[in-house]
C-alpha cells in the first residue's frame, strides 16, 4: 500500500493586488470554495500558487492564513517549499512546521541539477530533518532533472517519509514507470495520465480543473479507484477537450502555471481573483480572460455535456468517446 491516502490534491492560488500585496478576504474565500465543492486535501506554493516568488513575508502571511482557514478536521493541507537551496526549503519547511502543517511539497534546487549523490543527500537532509513529517517530491522539469522510477526506487529505501510524488507530464510511459518501480509512493498524475496509471494500481490526481469542473473531477477519480475503464478515458477525453476548447491559442504563448490557473479560479466563479503574477512573470489580461469565459460558456455551458452530465452510470454518455 502507498504511504500517503488517495486523493484529490488541490491547488489554491494566491491573489495579489497592483503593487503586490497578498489579497487576503479573495484568498479565504477560494479556500472556502474549494471546502464547499467538496475537496478536502489543499495546499499553496506550488507552481502554480507562485512558491517561487514569494518572500519570506508573504511564505508568513499567506502560511499563516491558510492554516486558519483549514484548522476544521478533515482537511488535509501541504505547504510547498520551492527555493535554489537545501537550507532555503528547510527553513520554509520549519516555519509551517511550527505553525502546525506536517505534510509537504518540495522540489529539487534547480541552480544545476542534482546528481545521485547530490539527489540522495537532498531528501535526507531535507525528509530527515522532519521525521514526524511527510514529503511529497514535486517532479517537474524546470528542475533540471526529472526523476525516474529507478530515481524513486533508491531513495524510497533510504528516506521513509518519503511519502509521495506529484507528476502531470510524461503520459503512459512516466506513469508505468512509476507506478511499477515505486508503488510505495502515493503518484499525484494529472488529468491526463492519472487514467494511465490507474491501470497499474492506486494512484490519485492532481486537479487542475477543480474549480470549473468540480463534478467532473470527482467523477475522474471515482471511475479511477473504481477502475471503471470505459469513464475513465471518456472523462479524460473530456478534460483534454475542456483545455483546448478553453485556452486554444492562449496554451502556445509560454506562460507560466500560476497564469493558467488563475484564469481557471476566476472562470470558476471567483470573479475578483486577480490575474496578475508576481515580477517577473507576465499573466494574461482581462480581455484575454474575455475570449476564454465565451469559450467555456459557448463550447461547455451550452449544447454540450455540463460537469453533471458525466456522473451518469450510461458508459455511452459525453461526447461520444
Amino acid at each position: 500500500m502507498p504511504r500517503f491516502p488517495q486523493a484529490v490534491l488541490v491547488s489554491c492560488e494566491v491573489p495579489w493586488d497592483a503593487k503586490e500585496r497578498f489579497q487576503e478576504t479573495v484568498f479565504r474565500r477560494e479556500v472556502q470554495r474549494a471546502r464547499q465543492a467538496g475537496f478536502d486535501h489543499l495546499y499553496i506554493f506550488g507552481t502554480a500558487g507562485e512558491g517561487y516568488a514569494v518572500n519570506l513575508d508573504q511564505f508568513k502571511q499567506v502560511t499563516d492564513v491558510f492554516w486558519d482557514e483549514t484548522r476544521p478536521a478533515g482537511v488535509q493541507t501541504m505547504v510547498g517549499a520551492i527555493a535554489l537551496s537545501t537550507a532555503t526549503i528547510v527553513e520554509r519547511v520549519a516555519i509551517a512546521y511550527l505553525r502546525g502543517f506536517r505534510t509537504f511539497q518540495i522540489a529539487l534546487p534547480s541552480w544545476g541539477a542534482l546528481n545521485d549523490g547530490e539527489l540522495l543527500t537532498f531528501f535526507k537532509d531535507v525528509c530527515g530533518t522532519f521525521p514526524d513529517a511527510s514529503f511529497l517530491h514535486y517532479n517537474l522539469p524546470r528542475a533540471k532533472r526529472v526523476l525516474t522510477g529507478a530515481d524513486y526506487r533508491r531513495i524510497v529505501e533510504a528516506v521513509p517519509n518519503l511519502v509521495a510524488t506529484k507528476n502531470t507530464g510524461g503520459g503512459l510511459p512516466r506513469a508505468a514507470d512509476l507506478m511499477t518501480q515505486a508503488p510505495e509512493l502515493q503518484h499525484f498524475f494529472g488529468e491526463q495520465n492519472f487514467p494511465h496509471g490507474c491501470m497499474y494500481g492506486e494512484c490519485s490526481i492532481l486537479s487542475s480543473f477543480a474549480p470549473i469542473a468540480p463534478e467532473a473531477t470527482k467523477a475522474l477519480f471515482e471511475a479511477g479507484r473504481l477502475r471503471q475503464v470505459e469513464r475513465l478515458f471518456r472523462l479524460q477525453h473530456f478534460f483534454h477537450d475542456l483545455l483546448q476548447g478553453v485556452f486554444g491559442d492562449l496554451l502556445a504563448m509560454d506562460r507560466i502555471d500560476g497564469a493558467y490557473d488563475k484564469m481557471i479560479v476566476k472562470l470558476g466563479g471567483l470573479e475578483d481573483m486577480p490575474l496578475r503574477l508576481l515580477s517577473p512573470y507576465q499573466g494574461f489580461t482581462e480581455e484575454q480572460f474575455q475570449i476564454c469565459q465565451r469559450r467555456y460558456v459557448d463550447k461547455f455551458n451550452r449544447g454540450r455535456p455540463t460537469d453533471a452530465d458525466l456522473l451518469s452510470a450510461n458508459p455511452g454518455a459525453g461526447r461520444g468517446h
